[in-house]
């Protein structure tokens, strides 16, 4: 079965996808198919060199972010956080470490509970979104929350726990979450255009992120005005590429830490995937994702060590991503 352009136009078409895809193999580019408008009122197209925002994929930069404090000696991840967390979020169970919430097995209440009646273009946060610029702010967000579960006790997909991992981060850094992310995770890979970009000033080559497959109306309103440590990051389908390879070579954190990373912990049958330390893994193969989903996002990219094969799909619509991924997801079984 060979991927070819006939089949990703007919994938694109049916969910008027709009963003791009790319099929990368070692040092050379196997396929570019670029949809839709970056700005649909100015009819700027979308490129390989677009800036997209994919939500949840920036998980796995937190998680690095992380790991890198850990390898420095500055924590470890059987250490509880409530030292660090002091007296906020005091519905957090004391005996809550970094790898519980590393790993989603934390069971603390989720602030954007995805399990619930959640619907992508709902508004979901209850502050003004220009308030949430920066970690702190989210705090106030995340309170309130009673534990779910006892830690450990099971996998439990939790958004609130990685906005957690990025002000313990900040707090054990010494350094905005941000600016960790982009020094500690993307210089060390290479990664020129992956930054948390704020949405009400995004530059020239970012994609704005629509609700519907049609019209003007963008997320601007329904997500922070600048992310943290569940999702916020803009990057390149050319950056991700460059990620994988420098993840999967040592490059961010130690080999044994990326060991770490990709050794399975939990299946996940509702997503079709399994779950390692701040990746998601194939359900059988040795393929390594990242996705994300939300207003405006839709995005998926997997990576196969073995060949140094990543295809990724980036869209700048709610839904518009997930059949092209379908249709590529067979070349990784």
């Amino acid at each position: 079965m060979v991927i070819t352009d006939e089949l990703l136009d007919d994938a694109a078409a049916g969910a008027s996808f709009s963003g791009v895809v790319t099929v990368d193999v070692g040092d050379r580019r196997e396929m570019e198919r670029c949809y839709g408008y970056a700005h649909r009122a100015l009819e700027v197209p979308n490129t390989a060199a677009t800036r997209f925002a994919v939500a949840s994929g920036s998980k796995a930069f937190t998680a690095l972010a992380v790991l890198r404090l850990a390898e420095q000696g500055l924590l470890k991840l059987g250490d509880p956080v409530r030292p660090l967390l002091g007296a906020d979020l005091p519905l957090i169970d004391d005996a809550v470490t970094f790898e519980h919430l590393l790993t989603h097995t934390s069971g603390i209440g989720d602030y954007l509970d995805e399990e619930a009646d959640w619907d992508a273009a709902d508004y979901v946060l209850p502050v003004p979104v220009h308030t949430l610029a920066e970690t702190e702010a989210f705090v106030p967000v995340l309170d309130g929350y009673p534990q779910a579960f006892p830690p450990g006790e099971r996998f439990a997909y939790c958004n609130g726990g990685y906005v957690v991992l990025a002000l313990l981060a900040e707090r054990v850094g010494g350094r905005g979450f941000h600016e960790q992310v982009e020094r500690e995770v993307c210089d060390l890979a290479g990664l020129p255009s992956t930054r948390f970009l704020r949405s009400d000033e995004l530059p020239g080559d970012a994609a704005l992120g629509y609700l519907q497959e049609s019209g003007d109306r963008t997320n601007v309103l329904h997500l922070p005005v600048r992310g943290t440590g569940d999702g916020g990051i803009y990057t390149t389908a050319g950056d991700l590429h460059t990620f994988w390879q420098a993840l999967t070579a040592g490059r961010i954190v130690s080999e044994a830490t990326v060991a770490a990373m990709t050794r399975p912990r939990h299946d996940v049958p509702a997503e079709g995937l399994r779950y390692g330390l701040g990746l998601w893994l194939h359900r059988t193969g040795p393929a390594l994702v990242i996705e994300g989903y939300d207003a405006g996002v839709s995005f998926r990219s997997t990576h196969d060590p073995r060949t140094r094969t990543t295809a990724t799909v980036v869209g700048n619509t709610s839904e518009g991503a997930w059949p092209v991924v379908r249709a590529l997801a067979p070349f990784f079984d």
